[in-house]
């Protein structure tokens, strides 16, 4: 279920954001930096009202979206079981775009921080809490590594999320490599993501296919 935290939670950063953007709206360029290249380089602009607001909104959004899909699940029950790991991870996420829309603020203020380097902290933490929600999910169609093969057993699922949660966790440490080598932290932030996920996959795969074998599928 939603809890009244998790909604305070959601109100108290979305106002943050709000907030923020209204102090420093009058000091913003017309003209605002929205989005980086691999390099940390600017190669995105936006008008200032839309640079302010997009986040925000687009934060409010996702988040209801994600906080409203679980009553949508036919396997609901599921979903129960790890609600409280489930609602932290949406507060995460709100925080995690703040942080996004501050960093952004900033730059635009004239602090021309690294912007890729400046994201590997928060991918990384953004990993771990990943891993963390892998390993408390229960089969369900919104939520986790959702495969044929996952979705058709729950031994598939229960094994390729304990160890899938694992690996998101060391893809987060692998992140932090990005403050040590700023010209390469955007390959450290999103290689060990996108290595984690296609691997998720197959090994959901390989599991289904050693139960039907063993004949326990």
């Amino acid at each position: 279920m939603i809890t009244r935290k998790t909604v305070l939670g959601l109100l108290i950063i979305v106002l943050l954001m709000s907030a923020a953007s209204a102090l420093v709206y009058p000091m913003l360029p017309e003209r605002i930096a929205i989005h980086w290249n691999a390099q940390g380089q600017a190669d995105g602009y936006g008008s200032r009202l839309n640079a302010v607001g997009f986040l925000p909104l687009l934060t409010v959004g996702i988040a209801l979206l994600l906080l409203f899909l679980p009553a949508l699940d036919p396997l609901k029950t599921n979903l129960r079981c790890f609600r409280r790991e489930y609602n932290s991870f949406v507060l995460f996420f709100a925080g995690f775009m703040a942080y996004i829309h501050f960093l952004t603020l900033a730059w635009n203020l004239g602090w021309r921080v690294d912007m890729t380097r400046a994201l590997a902290p928060a991918f990384a933490v953004l990993s771990y809490f990943i891993g963390v929600l892998l390993s408390k999910a229960r089969r369900n169609w919104f939520i986790g590594i959702r495969t044929p093969w996952t979705m058709s057993s729950d031994v598939v699922w229960e094994r390729t999320h304990r160890l899938a949660s694992g690996w998101f966790k060391m893809a987060g440490g692998v992140s932090l490599l990005g403050l040590l080598f700023a010209r390469h932290a955007f390959l450290f932030i999103l290689a060990p993501l996108i290595l984690v996920s296609l691997s998720a996959v197959v090994l959901s795969y390989v599991e289904y296919r050693r139960l039907t074998l063993l004949g326990k599928d």
